[in-house]
């Protein structure tokens, strides 16, 4: 009896949909890695013993190491992306290059993480393997600059046309409805572009990063993962 309601539940079988996709398991993945990297630092600032922290410091690895295979090839679609809003008419210049920037930059950091993989899997070794990495996120940064400034100026215009509304008109209003559902994913984006973009600046040392460590850097990546998490929920439901 128990098993059947396990079986048959709703929510069960939502999982196994979300599980069935590779972006649910990228997602879920990707969240287990940072929690894993928040705990492996916070575990040894603690001073527990090599052997607790372990199994966390190889989850953080492995986990890692199997999204970049994940990744391998999604460099097109970032490029097809990139192709696909510059060739947009009726789109506001600024959001217009900005999703050009957002997935060049994403497409240069996928394409070098792939060749990366190569050398930190042990298939192909390279003797820059270091500058390949630290290219790569340059590239993840710069299109994380692009999408958190995209984001802040949509919130400006959603802002804009909620002033330009008659406050009585915006209380029964379909466009008022929209603009609060849109400010609402705007604002959920900005978040986890702000979190993932401590990922990249940490590694690359970038001035105002510096003074993050692994712990900071895990719960950053932990927020954006769950957020991805519950976009990716609501995507298969």
């Amino acid at each position: 009896m128990v098993a059947d309601l396990l079986t048959y539940h709703p929510t069960v079988a939502h999982l196994l949909k979300l599980l069935s996709t590779t972006l649910g398991r990228d997602k879920l993945l990707r969240l287990v890695q940072y929690i894993s990297r928040f705990l492996s630092f916070y575990l040894y600032r603690k001073g527990y013993s090599a052997a607790t922290i372990a199994p966390f410091d190889a989850i953080k690895k492995q986990f890692g190491m199997t999204r970049k295979l994940m990744r391998v090839g999604k460099n097109m679609e970032s490029l097809k992306a990139a192709s696909t809003a510059y060739d947009e008419k009726a789109v506001d210049p600024m959001l217009k290059y900005a999703a050009v920037g957002r997935h060049l930059g994403y497409a240069g950091y996928l394409t070098l993480d792939s060749i990366h993989y190569l050398d930190s899997s042990g298939i192909m070794k390279f003797n820059n393997a270091k500058r390949i990495s630290d290219t790569a996120n340059k590239f993840w940064f710069t299109g994380l600059v692009f999408s958190i400034a995209s984001s802040v100026y949509t919130l400006r215009r959603i802002a804009e046309r909620h002033a330009s509304l008659n406050k009585q008109e915006a209380e029964h209003s379909l466009e008022e409805k929209k603009l609060v559902k849109d400010q609402k994913s705007v604002r959920k984006q900005l978040l986890s572009d702000v979190c993932d973009i401590a990922i990249p600046g940490y590694a690359l040392g970038v001035w105002g990063f510096q003074g993050m460590d692994d712990g900071v850097v895990g719960l950053a990546g932990t927020v954006s993962s769950a957020i991805g998490c519950l976009a990716a929920w609501d995507k298969t439901a």
